[in-house]
């Protein structure tokens, strides 16, 4: 499950509307909002440094933060939205919802695959693909796995693991109604392009067989 919830401080950004957001632009800040939790909206200016590191770290639309800001209570949140410049593409406004620990979100939560080194597909040569390298889960504030794990350790050359062989954390479901593939193990493309040739020189041969 995730680890301890890591703090994201901001400030609270006085003035509203696009003036006072270029302004914080110019201090070297990236506006923000925060919303929900049936309290009034609370416009705030977090650090572009700092905010621009949390983003290339990835994962900051799945990440669950305490947010800290002076004169407030800490609350937590999580970013529903990064609006980026059209040109250079760098972050211009970022929206937090505030959660209780009970709140139901969906999330985009990582893929990691277990038993690589003991599926007999890979041994054989097999390459293994995960299909989705994320997948979306309906979780609980509370409890945001870091990631879910799929075993292949059972998987030969043309094997698939589904959603299904997936053992999701308490409290997590899918948002997506049937059992979709995961990861899959496929034969090396040389194995597959020597079977290409002996199935095409099958042919072949029945072909000149008919024929005569």
């Amino acid at each position: 499950m995730a680890g301890e919830i890591p703090d994201l401080e901001a400030l609270e950004r006085t003035g509203t509307g696009k003036g006072a957001a270029r302004q914080a632009r110019r201090d070297g800040m990236v506006p923000g909002i925060v919303f929900g939790g049936d309290v009034d909206p609370l416009p705030i200016n977090i650090p572009f440094n700092k905010l621009f590191k949390m983003l290339k770290a990835g994962r900051f639309k799945s990440t669950l933060f305490n947010m800290k800001v002076e004169g407030h209570d800490d609350v937590r949140v999580i970013c529903r939205d990064v609006q980026r410049h059209v040109v250079k593409d760098l972050p211009t406004h970022v929206d937090f919802m505030r959660l209780k620990r009970t709140t139901k979100i969906n999330l985009f939560i990582n893929v990691e695959a277990s038993g690589e080194d003991v599926s007999p597909g890979i041994k054989k040569g097999g390459v293994l693909t995960l299909v989705r390298s994320e997948v979306e889960l309906v979780v609980t504030a509370a409890d945001i796995p870091e990631f879910i794990t799929v075993d292949v350790s059972e998987l030969d050359i043309g094997d698939n693991a589904t959603i299904s062989n997936v053992k999701l954390p308490a409290g997590c479901k899918p948002t997506i109604d049937r059992d979709f593939v995961i990861a899959q193990v496929s034969a090396p493309s040389g194995l597959r392009s020597s079977e290409s040739e002996d199935d095409a020189a099958e042919e072949a041969g029945e072909e000149a067989a008919a024929e005569e």
